[in-house]
């Protein structure tokens, strides 16, 4: 299912013309088809960016725990963006967890507040979905975790983009993974961390169009449509 899933996003984000956001990358739209191939579904939220623009300013649609913070605060929406909704999911998909967890009635916990200090500490067997029984081969749950975490970090200039999440996921560059496991954002973090994309509540789902805090001016040719 992440093959499949990360392979459509490659394809919107690299070769289709012009690219694609989605910009509502999560769990309940990637279908399988007849088959059981995992689909990217509903595109009523995509956006498309012109040949040479870096992101587009827009008004913020989605659901709350896979949107990207410089998305959900400001409206601006790349490639990244969806990147940082595919580390949410693969975190989803390793861990069995919710993308938030509510702790109290005012208070919400984001997979990755939860998620990382346990990868700092390389404590994978409390990352792993419970329902799994220990039936998972650890390198392989490593690497899921370390690419989702990268993916879903709240400096987009620092998320890879989704051909390199689909090498790193394939293990076909020993070497990048090597030099991801050793990087800082790795080190030893404590428990109640909190990366800054913070967790509000109230709504999970943003079911109607709201304008951004501020407007980006960098490309501006979709904003508000």
């Amino acid at each position: 299912m992440n093959e499949k899933a990360l392979q459509s996003g490659r394809y919107l984000h690299h070769h289709a013309t012009p690219h694609i956001i989605h910009r509502d990358v999560k769990a309940s739209n990637v279908l399988l088809d007849s088959d059981f191939q995992a689909r990217v579904a509903d595109f009523g939220f995509a956006k498309l960016i012109p040949d040479g623009a870096t992101h587009v300013t827009t008004r913020v649609k989605g659901t709350l725990g896979y949107l990207a913070p410089e998305y959900a605060m400001l409206g601006k929406a790349s490639e990244s963006c969806d990147v940082f909704s595919f580390g949410i999911l693969l975190l989803e998909l390793a861990s069995g967890k919710k993308p938030l967890e509510k702790l109290s009635s005012t208070m919400k916990r984001t997979i990755t507040d939860w998620a990382l200090p346990l990868a700092c500490e390389r404590k994978f067997s409390e990352l792993a979905d419970p329902r799994l029984n220990g039936m998972y081969v650890e390198e392989e749950l490593k690497r899921v975790v370390f690419v989702a975490l990268i993916c879903a970090q709240s400096q987009p200039e620092k998320r890879p983009t989704m051909l390199e999440v689909v090498e790193l996921l394939k293990g076909e560059s020993k070497e990048k993974f090597a030099v991801m496991e050793n990087d800082e954002f790795f080190k030893s973090r404590p428990a109640d961390y909190n990366d800054g994309s913070g967790a509000d509540e109230g709504v999970d789902f943003i079911s109607e169009e709201r304008e951004p805090k501020q407007e980006l001016t960098e490309w501006e040719g979709e904003a508000g449509k």
